[in-house]
């Protein structure tokens, strides 16, 4: 389980800035999952609560937002959202204009993308 050691990475980061703002406490965490990051939001989630005990963060809620696979297509120009990636009819095909060279621009993402606290 990979997770683990993304959310002890992860807490180095929201130590470090509650820190540099002087934070009496997070309350609140956001993090972007990408569907092509490797990552399982659930398994996030549960490393996540289990690691926060004792820290900073002990309170904090987790939302997780999971961002869509995107392509732009070199052939057309298009950028396309794609439907469910588990799909056996998923192609990364343009479905525009057919061209199969296309470039991921979202859906490999994994970030940290608001911290609520108290100071």
């Amino acid at each position: 389980m990979h997770e683990l050691s993304i959310v002890a990475d992860l807490f180095t980061i929201i130590e470090e800035q509650s820190r540099q703002v002087g934070a009496k406490r997070v309350t609140k965490v956001r993090v972007l999952i990408g569907e092509l990051s490797g990552v399982v939001p659930e398994l996030f989630r549960t490393a996540f609560h289990s690691y926060k005990k004792g820290t900073i963060a002990d309170k904090a809620r987790l939302e997780i937002k999971v961002t869509r696979v995107k392509f732009k297509c070199h052939g057309c120009g298009q950028e396309i959202k794609t439907g469910d990636i588990s799909s056996p009819d998923f192609s990364y095909a343009c479905p525009f204009c057919g061209s199969k060279e296309v470039e991921l621009i979202s859906g490999r993402d994994l970030c940290l993308e608001k911290l609520e606290i108290e100071t």
